[in-house]
């Protein structure tokens, strides 16, 4: 029996780097799965063409038997829940086999990632007196807020210090304003900012701007491979969500 395809859906960007480092991603999945021959294909939730309907229907046209939707999104939130729900359902309704896996985050694979590029930004490592903060898209979803402020009480675990969200857009604490309430606070050390997100690009350049002494990069970096962390995450929400049948 054919494996279901892998329909890799990211945000989308602006960015041609963010682009490009998304695609080494799903590059990266593509060859983890390719003994297994386990078609690979790409869209884009906003931004970015092809959208998730061109995709499946291309898919449909292939014919793959099933289809697997796994978003390439850190937290779920509205992309999750509603538009890719309600994409796969109109799927399914029109008689395709498709099933939507779960956001790659919270997962303490990308807490590991997290603390590597807290290690690669500070050479001589966090300091006693440093405040850190995490970085984070922000979504208008309650979920979505909720995974990000697990991800951040994780990483506190991981590395023995309070770590608190600053959100870039749609929810609040806003990332600067906690910056600056750190320094208003009377921190003696850096404000170290740990960028959760997923690839360079908008975002990544106003976590980059928004006033800490030292920021991370994304959990992709322009220029390198895919960290296996991430694709590990990745295979595994797709082998984690068998496809479903389609509707009679």
């Amino acid at each position: 029996m054919t494996p279901p395809a892998l329909l890799a859906i990211s945000h989308g960007t602006d960015s041609p780097t963010g682009a490009g480092a998304v695609a080494t991603l799903v590059d990266a999945v593509a060859h983890r799965l390719a003994a297994q021959e386990v078609p690979v294909h790409a869209g884009f939730v906003d931004v970015q063409t092809p959208d998730v309907p061109t995709c499946l229907a291309g898919l449909r046209e292939a014919p793959v038997e099933a289809t697997v939707v796994v978003p390439l999104l850190l937290s779920a939130g509205y992309h999750v829940h509603v538009d890719l729900r309600e994409d796969v359902e109109k799927a399914v309704a029109s008689g395709q086999r498709v099933t939507l896996g779960d956001a790659l985050g919270p997962d303490d694979r990308l807490v590991d990632l997290l603390e590597r590029r807290l290690a690669e930004s500070l050479p001589t490592g966090l300091r006693d007196d440093d405040v850190v903060v995490l970085a984070a898209a922000g979504s208008s979803d309650a979920r979505a807020v909720a995974d990000c402020e697990t991800t951040a009480q994780r990483l506190s675990a991981r590395i023995g210090r309070t770590v608190t969200v600053g959100y870039l857009a749609n929810a609040t604490p806003r990332l600067a304003d906690v910056v600056s309430d750190a320094r208003g606070k009377g921190a003696a050390g850096r404000v170290v900012v740990a960028t959760y997100l997923l690839a360079p690009g908008f975002f990544a350049d106003l976590a980059a701007n928004a006033g800490g002494d030292v920021t991370s990069a994304p959990l992709l970096v322009a220029g390198e491979e895919a960290p296996d962390e991430l694709v590990d995450v990745v295979v595994d929400r797709y082998r984690d969500a068998p496809p479903g049948d389609a509707a009679a």
